[in-house]
């Protein structure tokens, strides 16, 4: 096991953790061909430490054809070749603990690449082998097997989940047909898994974050949906999806997590359940200590609703001791400043479409007021790659589009390369990027923004030093406070208090003895303008 200095706190330093998002492939580009690499994340890691952020999360880095962004994966022992080498890695996992920040990598466990070595050989071994015992293979339906063996739609646009292979047999991939379903019953499958989670944790890794957690198991038979919702609930009585939720999901992250408490470290779990009693479940002190909190990162702009979702985030989080997560945005979705720019501005992956108009003074201003609200909540914070820069969302123009969301949604779904966009660092780029950036992004700049004091980039410092420094952060207890319609206002611990006015009108300010912080200026009357936040101290 990798041997590096921790803090006093180190046991605990998930429950409060800033957790910062590192999409590798957009993030920075250390030897000028277009693509990020480890290279440019060492050489960030200044920028990164002096934000303030504890740890970060990286998405799959491992070889990959890159069918999906990197989840589909060839082979985790890897790195690819477009970010760097193991070596590199291994490097940059150092440097950054040296600078008090942690790493968290992602695995893929509901499939593979259908480029990885066990399903070369699946194919290689045609039907009936322990090759494919590994994978979900089924004859087809109809007289000649001319039909998939299920109704399964996929998590992609309802697509088709069932590919046929040259022998006649057909594969499961809930995704696209690069990334072909494990089958978890198998025992291999489980080894291989934890093999993997110790490889990571030797080289010093902190956490791990697993992709579609709910996903993994399935009923053995496949059956049929049979005009059954593909959502997992409401279920009917007694029922239990073939796919979504299994209750042997539970056995497998009691035997992960085993694992993670030999070497100190943690899961996050991505866990789309809107069953917050079966949500909870994972987060038992035997399975994942986080998962990530959905409800508030796709909840629209209001008051009374981002209320209801703290409330119930935070209730459903306390039976099993475990600390919320607060989100805004990540790789998947709509960046920030665009949404809440948008007549809609919650978000939901139904609703995505190209051409939807949106202002961005408005976004950023909300934008702006969502990054304190957020920051002062209970709990681990994450911080996708570009939100402290106040990035919109960019239009990608329809020969650069690379997203299969978009392709396996006919062209009608714009996908999600347009928060994938490279991070700006400098006014003058010096090389052409993998995805375009837009002819405005130089205002964004992260050379532009530096020492501003009224920049986004400035804000997010300023807040994240606050909340690692100044008391009343982190864990502990929220207490609501009256407040006005439309008004947030909570209390934290040492007399911390954040006020969040997405009112039309100007409220005061409650009675205090220093203002920490403003998302924006407070008007001449020292009133609280709509869509501004604070903290304060009382």
């Amino acid at each position: 096991m990798a041997d590096f200095p921790l803090p006093e706190n180190a046991a605990d330093w998930w429950r409060s953790a800033a957790i910062y998002q590192v999409y590798v492939r957009s993030f920075a580009d250390g030897d000028g061909d277009g693509t990020g690499d480890l290279v440019g994340v060492r050489a960030r890691l200044p920028y990164l430490a002096e934000l303030g952020v504890d740890a970060l999360w990286f998405t799959p880095w491992y070889l990959s054809p890159l069918a999906d962004g990197g989840y589909d994966v060839a082979d985790y022992r890897t790195i690819d070749p477009a970010f760097g080498t193991l070596a590199e890695a291994e490097k940059l996992i150092a440097e950054a603990r040296e600078l008090g920040i942690r790493t968290i990598v992602d695995i893929v466990p509901n499939h593979v690449s259908d480029q990885h070595a066990w399903f070369k050989a699946a194919l290689a071994a045609g039907p009936g082998s322990p090759e494919r015992e590994l994978f979900h293979f089924r004859p087809g339906r109809g007289e000649n097997g001319e039909l998939p063996p299920g109704d399964w739609p996929s998590q992609f646009n309802g697509a088709a989940t069932w590919t046929q292979v040259p022998d006649g047999e057909w594969y499961l991939h809930l995704f696209t047909p690069e990334q072909p379903d494990l089958n978890w019953d198998h025992p291999a499958v489980r080894r291989e898994h934890e093999e993997v989670l110790r490889f990571w944790f030797e080289r010093g890794v902190s956490g791990v974050r697993i992709d579609s957690a709910a996903l993994l198991a399935k009923d053995p038979a496949l059956p049929d949906l049979a005009g059954r919702s593909a959502e997992p609930w409401p279920p009917g009585p007694g029922e239990i999806h073939p796919y979504i939720d299994r209750d042997d999901l539970h056995t497998i992250y009691r035997s992960w997590r085993a694992i993670a408490d030999e070497y100190g470290a943690i899961f996050v779990g991505e866990v789309w359940l809107p069953d917050s009693e079966r949500f909870a479940r994972y987060l038992r002190p035997d399975e994942l200590h986080t998962a990530f909190n959905f409800s508030f990162l796709s909840c629209p702009w209001d008051a009374g609703r981002l209320r209801t979702s703290i409330e119930e985030t935070l209730a459903e989080h306390a039976p099993v001791g475990a600390p919320a997560t607060w989100v805004l945005c990540n790789h998947d979705v709509t960046r920030t400043v665009t949404r809440y720019g948008r007549a809609d501005t919650g978000f939901d992956f139904a609703t995505k479409a190209f051409g939807t108009p949106a202002d961005l003074v408005l976004g950023t201003r909300r934008a702006r007021a969502a990054a304190l609200l957020t920051l002062a909540l209970p709990g681990a914070v994450y911080v996708y790659q570009g939100e402290e820069l106040g990035l919109p969302e960019a239009d990608i123009p329809l020969g650069r589009i690379q997203d299969p969301m978009h392709f396996r949604s006919g062209g009608t779904d714009p996908g999600r390369d347009g928060c994938r966009v490279p991070l700006p660092w400098t006014a003058e780029p010096w090389n052409e990027p993998w995805l375009p950036q837009p002819a405005t992004w130089p205002q964004y700049a992260a050379d532009r923004q530096d020492g501003d004091p009224a920049s986004m980039l400035t804000l997010y410092r300023t807040a994240l030093g606050l909340r690692r420094a100044a008391a009343g952060f982190g864990g502990g207890s929220l207490q609501w406070l009256p407040a006005p319609p439309g008004v947030l206002a909570f209390s934290r611990p040492d007399g911390l208090v954040c006020v969040a006015n997405l009112s039309p009108e100007p409220v005061p300010l409650p009675a205090h003895t220093s203002l920490l912080l403003s998302s924006s200026a407070l008007d001449a009357e020292g009133l609280l303008g709509q869509d501004t936040a604070v903290w304060l101290r009382t």
